[in-house]
């Protein structure tokens, strides 16, 4: 399975952006995961067919849903602000949970990032 991220870009504080990950095929779970420089990589959030969860800075504000028709996941992200700056990388599983799982090792696939630059 091969994923594509795209819709990165530079935005300011406040602003919203939409992310997209498309897939080569359908997959199980889907994940955002964020590098900021300088930094380790660390879970965004994740969808499955019967869960989402979000890491604690970004509930309320980021939103992930999928196209199934498209084989697509999506990020939108509000009130966008500048600590969120850092590419951010979808993954895919190889396998369906009721609930999300957070960590890097859980998914099999990942697209290339695409990075989000937040200004303040």
């Amino acid at each position: 399975v091969q994923l594509q991220a795209f819709g990165g870009g530079w935005v300011q504080a406040g602003d919203s952006l939409r992310l997209s990950c498309a897939a080569s095929r359908r997959t199980y779970d889907m994940a955002w995961f964020r590098q900021a420089p300088g930094k380790e990589r660390e879970f965004v959030g994740g969808i499955t067919r019967s869960d989402q969860s979000y890491e604690e800075s970004v509930k309320g504000r980021f939103t992930i849903f999928r196209d199934g028709t498209k084989n697509t996941v999506y990020l939108q992200m509000r009130s966008l602000k500048p600590e969120d700056t850092a590419v951010y990388y979808c993954a895919g599983s190889r396998t369906a949970r009721s609930e999300v799982l957070v960590t890097e090792d859980d998914y099999a696939y990942w697209g290339q990032g695409t990075l989000v630059t937040v200004s303040s």
